[in-house]
């Protein structure tokens, strides 16, 4: 059973923000978009087996690291990708559609499975589309006076997605460690609502365990916190909104690099007069202003020129009249449960492990 408390959420109000208690209302089954499942770092996360004479089996979680940039231009919002390698096998985040004009990115363990019975558990980008709660609609939920019911759209992906956690973590009966700014997990959610125009969310998922007896705990991952950063409060710029994966360990924001004339961005936005246009306007806070295609040639080279050796990327489009589209697809995933064996010196959720 889960426990109930405050979740932190902002109205759909362009000019105010607010925390309010929160509950998840039904939302309409969407499309799936593919995985990449094995190109990932592990998190190992043994499952302590309820009777001592039983071989303990272990379960892994794939993670997906790194950035998530979004741009909010002139008709358009911008979705782009980073991947933060961490280790060898690190997974690139990957924007999921969850409706004609919506996006959804997950960071964090996304793919869950068994080495010793070679089984999937969970893939939560392929799943995330079809994971809306069926909760009944009388509950308190975020307020949508300006979105209609897609409020309740966004409760009911968090929530779907909550229980299907919750599904997966009732196996974790190992000691589970993060970061005190680290939650389980994090969904970033980008759309154009009709009457209302470009929002962005984030939700971040965090965990409690309980000792129940030694060296034996039952996990259960809490409500998430939504929180709201676009559209900008009143005065407030409208610029880069970015996100990372894990906190502790995350890369400077590209906003960051460009306030600090990073000599990286410095090469690109002496390259070309617009390129330099194009960064003069997000440090202004006018990413309205942009273009879709200035920013696009903007984020294309200033995430190629900042992103570490080696690492994926990828870029989708939302605009109101098509909806979503890719400028950068991702690999080509490999097939589901080719990595069998847990690698030596893979990060661990667990404390004490390597």
């Amino acid at each position: 059973m889960l426990v109930s408390g405050v979740e932190n959420a902002r109205q759909r109000f362009p000019r105010c923000r607010s925390q309010i208690e929160h509950t998840m209302n039904l939302c309409r089954p969407l499309l799936l978009f593919p995985m990449l499942s094995a190109l990932c770092a592990v998190l190992s996360l043994p499952v302590v087996a309820q009777d001592s004479s039983t071989p303990t089996d272990e379960t892994v979680a794939n993670l997906a690291a790194g950035r998530v940039v979004i741009a909010v231009v002139k008709n358009a919002i911008l979705i782009a990708t980073v991947e933060n390698p961490i280790e060898a096998d690190t997974l690139p985040p990957i924007p999921v559609p969850l409706a004609s004009a919506r996006l959804g990115v997950l960071l964090g363990p996304v793919f869950w499975w068994s080495p010793t019975s070679k089984l999937q558990l969970a893939s939560l980008d392929q799943e995330l589309p079809r994971l809306h709660s069926h909760l009944v609609a009388s509950t308190p939920h975020l307020q949508a006076e300006q979105g209609g019911d897609e409020a309740t759209d966004i409760e009911s992906i968090g929530q779907g997605l909550l229980e299907r956690l919750n599904d997966v973590a009732q196996n974790l009966h190992g000691k589970v460690e993060l970061a005190a700014n680290q939650p389980l997990l994090r969904l970033v959610v980008a759309d154009y609502l009709p009457g209302y125009g470009p929002e962005v969310w984030r939700l971040d998922y965090g965990m409690k365990q309980q000792e129940e007896q030694s060296d034996y705990w039952a996990t259960r991952v809490l409500r998430p916190a939504y929180l709201q950063f676009w559209p900008p409060e009143k005065g407030q710029p409208h610029t880069l909104v970015e996100f990372a994966y894990p906190p502790e360990n995350a890369q400077q924001s590209l906003l960051d690099l460009l306030q600090q004339k990073d000599p990286r961005l410095e090469k690109v936005t002496a390259s070309d007069p617009k390129m330099n246009e194009v960064a003069n306007q997000l440090l202004q806070g006018e990413s309205n202003k942009i273009s879709a295609a200035d920013a696009t040639q903007f984020l294309r080279a200033a995430l190629d020129a900042t992103a570490p050796p080696k690492a994926r990327e990828t870029m989708a489009i939302i605009t109101q009249d098509k909806g979503c589209d890719w400028i950068l697809p991702p690999p080509q995933p490999k097939s589901d449960l080719q990595q069998t064996e847990r690698p030596a010196g893979v990060p661990s959720l667990l404390k004490g492990s390597p």
